[in-house]
């Protein structure tokens, strides 16, 4: 067994058997304008197509994005895809399965929508993004003493008397705010993945991007994985490796090969 905790990356490329698990937007792709604009990348489905061959790499995609999205994104078969941090999982089979009911969970946002719409209306830089399952602000394109202000009004709006936080988690960032069910979470995603399809010998490698990924880092850690980050140096992580742009993932996993 590799020590994750000293593993390199070279040391990745000559293990027998991976588990890939993989974010989409920032580390197999750069962002796109809005999370709603799709624009599939051949070279990428090439990639990810012979990776999925490989007798001794099994593959998985798990996204913030709706799982619609990722599918257009990878029209593959064989691929295990998850939309919205997990909480919609597409198996490799092409067996569905939502982890939370969704008519337990729209009403609330159905509640918030119209609130977070009047708050775009006045501030058309801020892109609201409805994934069926959860909603998000993304003000990347405001000011940031405008974003902070707005993002807080809307968080307000969220945290009514009769939120159910029972049910849903509110999540922050650089000008993004994001109402969306506990379960809609990378690291619990990881958890029932893991309990699902043990590794049976298999190093579980996670690469992603931001905050949301390192509570998937977290998991991998916790079964002697390895957890790697893209991005910059100064970006904190409890990953014990990086790699600087999604251009420098894509180079790594044909590495693979």
């Amino acid at each position: 067994m590799i020590r994750s905790s000293t593993i390199t990356l070279d040391e990745i490329r000559n293990a027998e058997n991976l588990r890939l698990f993989l974010d989409y937007d920032g580390t197999l792709a750069d962002f796109a304008p809005t999370p709603d604009e799709i624009f599939p990348d051949q070279q990428l489905i090439d990639l990810l197509k012979k990776l999925s061959a490989h007798p001794g790499i099994q593959l998985a995609v798990i996204s913030g994005r709706r799982l619609d999205h990722i599918r257009k994104l990878i029209p593959l078969q064989g691929i295990l895809l998850a939309g919205t941090y997990g909480i919609e999982i597409l198996e490799p089979s092409g067996k569905p399965i939502h982890r939370v009911s969704f008519a337990s969970i729209r009403p609330t946002l159905e509640d918030i929508k119209p609130r977070w719409l009047e708050l775009v209306r006045t501030h058309p830089e801020i892109y609201l993004e409805d994934k069926g399952w959860a909603l998000a602000l993304h003000a990347k394109y405001l000011d940031s003493d405008n974003a902070v202000k707005v993002l807080e009004q809307a968080r307000k709006f969220t945290m009514a008397d009769d939120f159910p936080t029972e049910l849903f988690r509110v999540l922050g960032g650089h000008k993004f705010l994001e109402v969306a069910p506990r379960l809609a979470n990378k690291g619990s995603t990881m958890r029932f993945l893991l309990n699902r399809s043990p590794l049976n010998g298999f190093l579980p490698i996670y690469i992603g991007d931001d905050d949301k990924d390192e509570e998937a880092f977290k998991v991998i850690i916790e079964n002697s994985g390895v957890a790697i980050k893209v991005g910059l140096q100064s970006q904190a992580t409890i990953a014990q490796l990086r790699l600087e742009s999604p251009q420098a993932v894509r180079k790594f996993l044909a590495s693979l090969l």
